[in-house]
């Protein structure tokens, strides 16, 4: 067993402490949301699309130090920020798009999510045939073994997962009717406690788990990769975990089963994040930033209310960040790139023959 060490800073929060801090949120000012509304303005008039929307199309001078000391507390604070509050109510979802993208481009690198070159997702209910649209397995059992994708796009729970980028931003633009609230967990608290608790588990989580590329990459949908759930370079920590892919790499032929220890330490480690987690309610307007390489975050189910207008929408962005850390090695197999400020993360593109 190797000698591990508690891992501190702003980033290891517990719920009770983050919910006692403000740093982590951002009150935009009458004046911050006029230079938001004026760039929104600028491209409305020259009409371009919002994927084609760029730094220089969506000038926000006055924004700048405070959307880069919100990359700061990504990075080196506690790994999350809540900007508050678009009026969202006053945009068509066409501007709301527009808006959020601009914004976006200040942030990051914006980057692809799915296989079919989306930069932008639309997080709602699709209803029940998400299966088939976005990848299912039949088990032996008969049941139906859902894709990562098409969980999102259903009402039901999500268990704490990470995204496949350095920061996934959430823009609200409606609740649900009940239910819909986001959860949040500390894995750099989570590392410390099982630490605390069990290091001979720590150990296997920073051992390989194999994961399936299952609803991801096109024509990649029977590979595995294997990849640590936590890991550590030059004193930052990184965790990318998602129990879907996981789980989906046992149907894989030839893939072999989890060991007792990595079952074990799984199960510690989603008992933990429950013990440590919150819940932050977004509200319509409200932007939720998080560095996914030390939060995991889930969902509770919800459920729509569309007469009373109640029927839950977020636009999502993955971005790719100017001041990200560097990660150990072996995790180019999902990140292709794992130098400091890097292009990285995202859903490659299929590439088609000339």
């Amino acid at each position: 067993m190797l000698h591990r060490q508690k891992i501190t800073g702003p980033c290891a929060w517990t719920g009770p402490e983050i919910r006692e801090s403000a740093r982590w949120i951002v009150e935009l000012s009458p004046a911050d949301l006029a230079e938001i509304e004026a760039a929104l303005a600028h491209v409305d008039r020259l009409d371009i699309p919002w994927h084609a929307i760029t730094q220089e199309d969506f000038p926000l001078q006055g924004l700048k130090a405070r959307l880069a000391a919100a990359r700061e507390e990504l990075e080196e604070g506690s790994g999350m920020v809540k900007l508050r509050t678009i009026p969202v109510e006053r945009y068509s979802e066409a501007q709301l798009k527009r808006l959020y993208y601009g914004l976006g481009t200040h942030l990051g690198h914006l980057l692809f999510q799915n296989n079919r070159g989306e930069l932008m997702r639309e997080i709602r209910d699709e209803g029940a045939e998400i299966g088939q649209r976005y990848g299912e397995v039949k088990t032996e059992q008969g049941g139906t073994f859902l894709s990562s994708y098409a969980r999102t796009l259903s009402n039901g729970a999500l268990r704490f997962h990470t995204d496949r980028c350095d920061v996934v931003g959430l823009l609200c633009v409606r609740q649900a009717g009940r239910g819909g609230v986001s959860k949040l967990a500390s894995s750099v608290a989570i590392h410390n406690t099982i630490l605390e608790r069990r290091p001979d588990l720590l150990d296997v989580l920073f051992q390989p788990y194999f994961r399936s590329r299952f609803g991801e990459e096109k024509g990649m949908e029977k590979t595995a990769y294997p990849l640590p759930i936590f890991g550590l370079q030059d004193g930052k920590f990184t965790s990318h975990y998602s129990l879907t892919y996981i789980e989906a790499a046992e149907f894989i032929p030839g893939i072999p089963p989890l060991s007792p220890a990595q079952r074990e330490a799984l199960t510690l480690l989603q008992q933990v994040a429950e013990e440590l987690s919150f819940e932050m309610v977004l509200e319509p307007g409200d932007i939720q930033l998080l560095n996914n390489h030390v939060i995991y975050h889930g969902r509770t189910p919800f459920q729509d209310d569309a007469p009373s207008g109640r029927s839950r929408l977020l636009y999502r962005l993955w971005l790719a960040m100017p001041n990200s850390r560097r990660l150990p090695d072996d995790h180019a197999i999902l990140w292709r790139d794992v130098t400091p400020g890097s292009l990285r993360g995202g859903i490659g593109q299929a590439v088609v023959p000339a």
